[in-house]
């Protein structure tokens, strides 16, 4: 199996004209925030943010396959005391454009920074939103299956008599559940809630998010020798883990110094892989 990742240094609203339509089966990305990372990217003002952003959205859904799901890590500012609206009005117009605003997932940052402000507390979670062409789109959630845990034990020993049935719910939100289904299972599925710190090996960026981040997603959205693309690359976090989940993979960035870095690491990787496995021949080459 050849695993391909291609990079390409420029402004990602240009080179994603560069890609085929219908050809990438999962976007995961984290774009510069409002009035963030001015040294590197040069800063887009909230109000200005939904403008700059939509020509980029509107390429990124001409090249994703029907299929294919786009997730975009993204979190409010603080502007004058208050939250600046630019995420929700860039969902609303996204949907405009014709994106299906699918789902939106939590990424609770578990060791986030501690600090004392006069009219709020530290942040500890960011947007993660799935965007997708159609309703019906790839998904494999056996991929991120979690253990029933230890409340299990408990729960199911002594089923009751409503346990044991769909048990409709009593508010009227349509929603029943049948306990009884649960008692050979060892796996479930997760909540949309991710738990993962912040803490990672990539120094080199000035907001690189944990790999375990992206892996849950191209787990989730994707197989082996599917095409995984970063229109906003940076140090290449989630390139790095779709070519060490066996994806195909393009990443994009501005700054030629990441596109150098990346191609780099990424080399360096192809380098290892091929030392074992002609360690790996070798080994098991007959003797005598």
């Amino acid at each position: 199996m050849k695993i391909f990742t291609k990079i390409l240094n420029g402004n990602c609203a240009k080179k994603l004209k560069e890609l085929e339509n219908d050809s990438v089966d999962l976007v995961f990305t984290s774009p510069p925030y409002a009035d963030q990372r001015k040294n590197t990217y040069g800063g887009i003002k909230p109000d200005e943010y939904v403008e700059w952003f939509l020509p980029i959205s509107k390429e990124i859904l001409r090249v994703i396959k029907p299929t294919g799901s786009f997730i975009l890590n993204i979190k409010e500012r603080v502007v004058n005391g208050e939250r600046h609206p630019y995420v929700l009005e860039l969902i609303l117009a996204m949907r405009k454009h014709g994106w299906l605003w699918t789902e939106e997932f939590i990424w609770h940052k578990k060791n986030s920074y501690p600090g004392k402000w006069p009219n709020r507390f530290r942040d500890s979670w960011e947007r993660l939103l799935q965007f997708n062409k159609n309703r019906k789109f790839k998904m494999y959630q056996e991929a991120v299956m979690v253990p029933m845990g230890d409340w299990a034990k408990i729960r199911l020993k002594n089923l009751s008599k409503t346990d044991k049935i769909r048990d409709e719910s009593k508010v009227g939100s349509g929603f029943g559940k049948n306990i009884s289904n649960w008692t050979k299972r060892d796996m479930v599925y997760p909540t949309n809630v991710i738990h993962t710190a912040t803490e990672c090996n990539n120094k080199n960026h000035s907001a690189a998010f944990p790999e375990s981040l992206p892996e849950w997603f191209i787990n989730l959205f994707t197989k082996k020798e599917d095409l995984v693309l970063d229109p906003f690359m940076g140090s290449g976090t989630t390139i790095k883990v779709a070519h060490l989940l066996k994806r195909n993979s393009i990443g994009i960035d501005i700054q030629e110094k990441y596109c150098t870095l990346v191609s780099t690491i990424i080399d360096q990787k192809e380098d290892l892989l091929f030392k074992k496995s002609k360690k790996n021949e070798t080994n098991k080459k007959p003797r005598g």
